[in-house]
C-alpha cells in the first residue's frame, strides 16, 4: 500500500466476520463496485441501487466479506485481481 501512496484508515481483523449486512453498508454512498477474482473482474454501477447480486458477489463461500476490500474514492474494490487493482489504483 505504501508504494501506491495509499492511507489505510481502518483495518478489520479476520476474526471479525463481516456478512451481507456489512457489505450493504460498505456500498452506501458509493458509485461503483468492482469484484476481482484472479484475472476476472466484474464491475457494477450502483446508481440504480444495491442488488442482492452485488452483495453476493462481495461474499465468499462462507458468507463473509471477501478480502481484501478497499474503498477508493467512490469505488469499492473487493478481492484481488492484478488487472483490476492496476485499473483502480493506477
Amino acid at each position: 500500500m505504501t508504494t501506491r501512496k495509499l492511507t489505510v484508515r481502518e483495518t478489520v481483523p479476520a476474526s471479525r466476520k463481516l456478512g451481507a449486512a456489512d457489505a450493504r453498508k460498505l456500498l452506501a454512498g458509493m458509485k461503483t463496485l468492482v469484484v476481482a477474482r484472479g484475472k476476472k473482474s466484474d464491475s457494477f454501477d450502483l446508481k440504480g441501487g444495491i442488488t442482492d447480486e452485488m452483495v453476493e458477489a462481495m461474499l465468499g463461500p462462507t458468507g463473509n466479506l471477501r478480502a481484501p476490500t478497499l474503498k477508493v474514492g467512490k469505488t469499492v474494490l473487493v478481492g484481488f485481481g492484478e488487472g483490476a487493482w492496476e485499473e483502480i489504483l493506477g
